[in-house]
């Protein structure tokens, strides 16, 4: 029989920095709940706003994959390895971290908030050599199917993380059901709800609720509303 984890979307972390307000799905800085340390390789799902103008400084990371998903706004990027980009809603964001990289992320949008999800997934081998990449999506592949937007590997749909682990978006009109089959035994799934109401595997679920769910081989999802969700499918053990 599966095992589930429900996550309401009020039960998360809050840190309100003025210029960013961030929402924690897993322990992360100043929240910490030794029972939300993490879903398997799944480690960080902070959902964040950042104020016009504004962003995170310089600052290092190592031995992460860290995936950025733009929801809304101009996101502009920064790293040690030269790179200098600009994220939008429909694109996303790879860093392999490896032996260490440093990078900066700030609001390009002097009118708006920038909303992005920020994610983080333990790698399945260590040190390896800091990597970027980025790709634009067409969101209109999303509607009412399953889109892929990351994988494990690098001529798959998505960009590519160290770690078995696909990811895929999916936008569905009220009323539309599909199904997804995990990849790779030993993985669970955990879905994240973007907007709208949505049902897997007969838990109700509403907008930013997280749900996770392992033990499994597939899941059911019916949109009860017009809805949009991320699911992440992730190996449980590390």
């Amino acid at each position: 029989m599966a095992n589930t984890i429900l996550h309401k979307a009020d039960s998360r972390g809050l840190a309100d920095h003025g210029w960013l307000l961030s929402r924690h799905t897993f322990s992360f800085a100043n929240y910490y709940n030794p029972d939300r340390m993490n879903f398997g390789a799944l480690r960080v799902l902070n959902d964040d706003i950042v104020e016009a103008g504004k962003g995170f400084g310089t600052h290092p990371h190592d031995n992460m994959e860290i995936i950025s998903i733009p929801l809304e706004g101009d996101l502009e990027h920064r790293d040690s390895m030269g790179n200098v980009s600009v994220i939008r809603h429909g694109d996303i964001q790879v860093m392999s971290a490896g032996t260490g990289i440093f990078h900066s992320e700030f609001n390009k949008n002097s009118d708006q908030d920038v909303k992005f999800l920020q994610i983080w997934v333990f790698p399945d081998k260590k040190n390896v050599t800091p990597r970027y990449d980025q790709i634009s999506l067409n969101i209109n592949d999303r509607i009412n199917k399953l889109q892929q937007v990351l994988s494990p590997n690098e001529d798959d749909e998505g960009v590519w993380i160290n770690q078995n682990a696909w990811f895929h978006i999916g936008r569905f009109s009220k009323g539309i059901n599909t199904e997804y089959k995990l990849k790779a035994k030993g993985n669970g799934v955990y879905a994240f709800i973007l907007s709208g109401n949505v049902t897997i595997n007969s838990q109700q679920l509403k907008s930013r609720d997280g749900f996770g769910i392992w033990d499994t081989e597939k899941l059911k999802i019916s949109s009860d509303t017009d809805s949009e969700f991320l699911l992440m499918e992730v190996p449980m053990v590390i």
